[in-house]
């Protein structure tokens, strides 16, 4: 009974990273359009073609179990994208917006990381080898890009905060800021 279970929640957990991998198919592209660093957009584009593949094992997944992988809206990348939109909206521009957007786009991969952990993890449980290899190739990648965009940050919050400094008044405040 408890095999069942554990198999209910691993396709009802899998519905949950097609959604969201599928949110992120359209939501990139406004990322990397946001950026003004050619080098993260090159990172975005990059991702966007990963996240189509991951797309793609998931349906390979689905078929194996003879599962639809429709029917789940995913709660927590429907938020972490809605606070990556409210980011692009603010007016930050070069390189404080494309930190702005690696923060975003960083804890995208923190939260699919952790969901693909869990999901391989139940795969080898229930005996779902061939599962878990292609979601342990999905794991391997999303920390990959988790890496690519620290590496950025590294370079993009420095020049953010050099660029930062360039509008600061006498008063310490940057123009426009509110007292």
């Amino acid at each position: 009974m408890q095999h069942n279970a554990l198999m209910e929640l691993y396709v009802d957990e899998l519905k949950d990273l097609y959604d969201a991998e599928n949110r992120l198919v359209k939501a990139i592209p406004k990322m990397a359009k946001a950026t003004s660093s050619q080098k993260l957009r090159s990172g975005f584009e990059e991702h966007l073609e990963q996240t189509r593949g991951h797309v793609d094992r998931l349906k390979e997944i689905f078929d194996n179990l003879g599962e639809k992988p429709s029917g789940k809206k995913c709660a927590g990348m429907m938020g972490i994208i809605k606070e990556g939109e409210e980011i692009m909206d603010e007016d930050f521009e070069g390189e404080v917006m494309d930190a702005a957007l690696i923060s975003a786009a960083q804890r995208v991969e923190h939260y699919e990381i952790a969901a693909y952990g869990c999901v391989r993890t139940w795969a080898d449980l229930l005996g779902e080898s061939e599962a878990s290899a292609l979601l342990g190739k999905t794991l391997d990648e999303e920390k990959e890009t988790d890496e690519k965009l620290t590496q950025l940050a590294e370079e993009i919050n420095v020049q953010a905060k050099e660029s930062g400094s360039e509008e600061e008044t006498p008063r310490g405040k940057a123009r426009g800021a509110r007292a």
